[in-house]
């Protein structure tokens, strides 16, 4: 059996100054401490190498019970992180002033308990942390029976009674927006931007909610970004981008207004700034665009945003969005260029990136590549994608690549394997029921292509695809397929016999 690498991850995500404060808290305990032998040993390791490290301290007695080793330094690490962030975390800061509350009342000294609970409900109101604020409610109600007890009636329980109405009505109000913004998201999990017609209908269903539809219906700052962001993610679903600007942007300016309530969903707001951008690009502002990505990456020296799953945020996005970028440019080279460097970033972080990511940024590279006419390394790409094995995740990706596949064999000239792979391709198609009439259409277009060598008979072809493909387009449901590769693009660079990336820059010139 393969050895398990958990402890392994936790040991390399620590930063220098977790790992500095858990060897001066080991310091602290008494007795032999092997768990910081195999603690030191696994910091220095690149891969987790179990047999070596046997090894290595076979001499040792606590190697005969390894396992029970690993996972008591496990537990001693992330007691020690607990630690750590106590201090740092306001839901941790008000977990540790409630069991403070509890240990006053346990001794009696039910004047300390009152002070307690009054400042720790003004941090909880200020950081909209409703759970803990009906746990202070509620010490505040049990203090008031100990004070009627005593014969002091001075409180007024129908004002706390009143009070935690309004926070249990907050509460609920958040989570139900907190569950539209799940059922949306995980639409864009599976299909992409890419809809069928049960998926279009989940959205539509999102928008109508009440919650969604109507005004005034946010109860506090977090349940309003969250509305504004459900907003926003509707409008990108359906193609309105000029509504999604406008969603995503309040949104922003909410959790802006807020910074402690910005700080606690950092995630939701560097989503929200990754869809911001891609709003820009969508409209052609790259400037905007540019300085968004700038102040993405900026974050990461931001209180709040400085953990490693919002570096692994910050780091895939806005890679994948520069790439997206200089591609809207036709600015092929500059999105290959972009590649070694992101690569690198890549290795560094140790198989953590989110499977989603991995997927987008293939994807790109593989586009960006075929932007620069380097066929054979855009193939290396999609093949990553077409050799993974998974089945619910990001399925407009997936077909996607199965299309700009052919075109790649085409580019390359590979025809008697493209008859195998258009049968393939089509199989495929029909097992996920894809309803999109675009993809079909090209393939219909590309077969036809591959059995004709006459330069005058390939552009007829091709000036028949465009066509079609055009009419096609104006569905706003087909469109999508623009979102990732510009077929129109690419049907002129071969009817004019020039490079993508020239096409795309002259089409972007003349809108501008």
């Amino acid at each position: 059996m393969k050895p398990s690498i958990e402890l392994f991850d936790l040991i390399k995500s620590l930063s220098k100054s977790e790992k500095r404060f858990f060897k001066l808290t080991s310091a602290l305990q008494s007795g032999d401490k092997n768990y910081l032998k195999i603690f030191d040993y696994i910091e220095k390791q690149e891969e987790y190498d179990e047999e070596h490290l046997k090894k290595t301290f076979s001499k040792e007695i606590f190697i005969k019970h390894l396992p029970s080793e690993k996972n008591h330094l496990y537990k001693l690490i992330l007691k020690s992180l607990r630690s750590f962030t106590s201090e740092k975390s306001i839901a941790s800061i008000l977990a540790q002033e409630i069991k403070n509350i509890e240990i006053l009342y346990s001794k009696a000294l039910y004047k300390e308990c009152n002070k307690l609970i009054a400042r720790s409900k003004v941090k909880a109101r200020e950081h909209e942390k409703f759970y803990h604020l009906i746990e202070l409610i509620n010490w505040e109600k049990v203090l008031i029976d100990s004070s009627y007890e005593a014969g002091e009636f001075s409180l007024n329980i129908d004002k706390i009674i009143k009070e935690e109405a309004e926070v249990i009505e907050k509460l609920r109000n958040l989570a139900e927006y907190m569950v539209l913004d799940a059922r949306i998201n995980l639409i864009f999990r599976t299909g992409g931007f890419s809809r069928a017609t049960v998926e279009r209908a989940k959205v539509e269903e999102i928008s109508d909610n009440h919650l969604i539809k109507g005004k005034n219906t946010a109860l506090s700052s977090k349940a309003a970004s969250i509305c504004y962001y459900v907003k926003g993610l509707c409008a990108m679903a359906n193609r309105n981008h000029s509504d999604s600007f406008t969603f995503f942007n309040r949104a922003r300016e909410i959790l802006d207004n807020n910074p402690k309530i910005k700080e606690a969903a950092s995630k939701r707001y560097v989503n929200t700034l990754i869809h911001l951008m891609r709003c820009y690009i969508e409209i052609g502002d790259s400037e905007k665009a540019r300085e968004l990505i700038f102040d993405i990456r900026e974050l990461r020296t931001t209180n709040g945003f400085k953990s490693i799953d919002i570096a692994l945020l910050i780091f895939s996005n806005s890679n994948a969005q520069e790439l997206i970028l200089y591609q809207s440019m036709g600015k092929f080279q500059e999105s290959v260029d972009l590649i070694p460097e992101i690569e690198k970033q890549h290795s560094k972080l140790q198989g953590k990136v989110s499977k989603e990511m991995e997927l987008l940024l293939h994807y790109y590279k593989a586009y960006s590549y075929f932007g620069v006419s380097d066929f054979k390394q855009a193939m290396m790409s999609i093949n990553i994608i077409l050799n993974d094995n998974e089945q619910s995740l990001r399925q407009d990706i997936y077909s996607l690549a199965r299309l700009v596949n052919l075109i790649i064999h085409y580019e390359l000239e590979n025809y008697d394997y493209l008859d195998y792979l258009i049968r393939s391709t089509s199989r495929y198609l029909n097992k996920h029921e894809r309803e999109y009439k675009i993809e079909i259409l090209c393939i219909k277009f590309i077969k036809r292509l591959s059995k004709i060598h006459t330069d005058d008979d390939k552009e007829d072809i091709l000036k028949k695809m465009k066509t079609d493909v055009i009419d096609m387009l104006e569905d706003q449901h087909e469109n999508v397929l623009l979102e990732y590769f510009n077929i129109t693009a690419w049907i002129d660079s071969k009817i004019n016999n020039v490079t993508l990336g020239s096409i795309i820059r002259t089409t972007v010139k003349t809108l501008n």
